[in-house]
C-alpha cells in the first residue's frame, strides 16, 4: 500500500518509541502516508494502523481530529488561512476573501485545474505575524498582504 521508502520512514518514527508505545508514532506515520498519497483514504489509514499495531479506529480518530490530515483529495497546493481571532483582527479575513476572489473558490473547494485547495484554519501559533497562511501543511507564510499573496500564488503556479 505504501512505498518501501515510506515504510522505512515509518520504521524510523516507530524506533523513537518503546515497543509498548508504538501508537505514539501514529501522527508521524499518517503524515508520511499522506505525503506519499496526497491524502488519507480509509484504506491508507487502515494500512498505517495495522502496520504500527493499533486499531484502525484509533488511527482514524487521530486523522479526523487534526486538520492537517486530508480525508479527501486536495489540490496540489493546499492553502490554509488562519481566521482565528488574533489573525482575524490583523487581516486574516481580508486575506481569506482575497484568496477566494483570486482563486475563484470558497473554503473547502479546489480549483478546476486541481492546483489549489483553500481551507480555513484555526490558530497556527504565529499571531504576531498575521495574517498567516499554511501551504501544504508544512510552509508557514507570514504577513500575507495582498501583494504577498500574489507573490506566493505566482511561486506556486
Amino acid at each position: 500500500m505504501l512505498s518501501q521508502e515510506s515504510i522505512e520512514k515509518i520504521d524510523r518514527e516507530l524506533a523513537k518509541y518503546p515497543a509498548d508505545q508504538r501508537r505514539s508514532a501514529v501522527m508521524g506515520a499518517l503524515r508520511i502516508a499522506q505525503t506519499e498519497k496526497g491524502w488519507l483514504a480509509t484504506e491508507t489509514i487502515e494500512f498505517v494502523a495495522n502496520y504500527i499495531g493499533i486499531s484502525p479506529v484509533a488511527a482514524y480518530e487521530v486523522a479526523t481530529f487534526y486538520n492537517m490530515y486530508d480525508l479527501s483529495p486536495v489540490g496540489k497546493h493546499k492553502i490554509t488561512v488562519c481566521t482565528n481571532l488574533p489573525c482575524a483582527l490583523s487581516g486574516g479575513y481580508d486575506a481569506a476573501e482575497y484568496l477566494k476572489q483570486k482563486l475563484g473558490i470558497d473554503f473547502g473547494e479546489t480549483t478546476s485545474d486541481g492546483k489549489f485547495t483553500l481551507c480555513e484554519g484555526e490558530c497556527m501559533g504565529a499571531c504576531g505575524d498575521a495574517p498567516v497562511l499554511l501551504v501544504n501543511n508544512h510552509t508557514m507564510c507570514s504577513f500575507m498582504s495582498r501583494e504577498a499573496i500574489d507573490k506566493k500564488l505566482a511561486e506556486l503556479k
